[in-house]
Formats: structure tokens, sequence, C-alpha cells
């Protein structure tokens, strides 16, 4: 396993190699690599797996936000086939690919923007989101959770599966690039891009906790699984 020190210079030596690419819009970035995307995201099947194994199984009713195909779908469902499922995701192809793969369950897919989504007052079990959120800033984040936290029943679950930065290094530096990027750009505000920003584990578990969620588990692999509980 490669040292921070290392992990850093390979991921500043990147950035320069790729210094000249144009970010791309979120929908059109995903549609484009539909085809092999689920290929690409087998590198995490293992945290699908874990992802699955902590949902309470007491859930019937879960939000997936940014669901895409619906990897993380594919493990829950074996365990449970009968679990209700809504998932939001901007991407309209990969949300058809999803329905294509899960035709027979209780699923309904909402091709929208999460952030302006309506969750709802202690309306989810569970709600879910796995190697999406990493895309955007604190500032949005802060609002979501406490939208996700208010939109869950009594003692629901949050639970997220996403990229982590490794130190307050990575964070700054790749929010600094993306910053630069969008101005160099002149990307407007509501346009979503694709590229990573990653929080550090502290500074994530510091938005959920200010959003009232009581943290219960913390599980690290290829992906960062974190179980967040609404507080009493």
């Amino acid at each position: 396993m490669q040292s921070s020190e290392e992990y850093m210079q390979n991921l500043r030596q990147w950035l320069q190699d790729t210094a000249d690419s144009p970010l791309e819009e979120m929908s059109d970035f995903f549609t484009k690599r539909l085809y092999g995307y689920e290929e690409h995201m087998s590198i995490w099947e293992e945290s699908y797996r874990i992802f699955a194994e902590i949902l309470p199984l007491d859930c019937q009713k879960i939000l997936d936000l940014g669901c895409g195909t619906g990897l993380e779908l594919d493990r829950i469902w074996q365990k449970n086939p009968g679990l209700q499922v809504t998932g939001v995701d901007l991407c309209e192809p990969m949300l058809d690919k999803l329905l294509e793969k899960h035709h027979d369950k209780p699923l309904t897919t909402v091709v929208q923007d999460y952030f302006q989504y309506d969750l709802g007052c202690c309306k989810w079990d569970a709600v879910i989101s796995f190697e999406s959120l990493h895309h955007f800033l604190p500032r949005r984040k802060k609002e979501l959770y406490r939208k996700i936290y208010c939109s869950l029943k009594g003692k629901g679950v949050f639970i997220l599966g996403d990229y982590i930065a490794c130190c307050d290094e990575e964070e700054q530096l790749l929010r600094n690039i993306y910053l630069q990027k969008r101005k160099q750009s002149a990307i407007p505000d509501p346009c979503y891009v694709h590229f990573d920003i990653p929080l550090t584990l502290d500074h994530e578990i510091e938005l959920l906790r200010n959003a009232g969620f009581i943290i219960e588990k913390i599980l690290n692999g290829s992906a960062t699984i974190i179980l967040a509980r609404k507080g009493a």
C-alpha cells in the first residue's frame, strides 16, 4: 500500500497531466461513459457488499441519492427483494439501465437534481448514497444533510459510501483546482460538473453531526462507509 506522501505525489502529477482537460457537465459525463460504467465501478464490489450488510433489516422504504445504474441496489435487493426504493439521479440513461435490470422490483426513479428534490418529512427508513456526494462543496452538503435528517423516520439511518480525502492537503488542493477550473471556464454556479472534491473524514463527520446525526459505524475499505442514525 502506498504511503500518503506517495499518494499525494501521484495526485499532483495527475492534476498536472490533466490541467488542460475541461470540466464536463455531470449528466453528460456519465451518459458518455454508460457503456463500461459497471465494469469500471467493479472495484467497489466489496464496498457494495458491506453497504448492503449494514442496512438495517427492518428498513422497508429507502431513498437512493445519485443511484446511477444501482450497483449498491443490486446487492441490497439480494438481501431484501421486496424493499421499496426511490432512486434519484441527474442522468436519465443510467436510470433507464437501472429500470432495465430491476423491472420486477418495487422501484421508482426520478430524473432530478437531488439537492432540489423534495425529500419529504419523516418518510424514509433509510437514505443512502454511494460515490456521489464527493462532487459537491460543503455548503451544498450541509443543507442536504439537514434535509436528509428531517426526511428520515424516527431512528432512521443515512448510509454514505464515498471517496474521502486522505488529509487536509488533498481536500484543499482538489478544491482549489476545482474552483480555478470553474472560474477559467466561466461555469455558472447552478451547473454541476464532474470533478472530485472529497472532504476529510473529520470534516465529513462534522457536517453530519451538525445536521443532528449520531455516527454509529465507520468502515474503511475501497470506499469509506458511514452509518449515521437520526437522533432522538
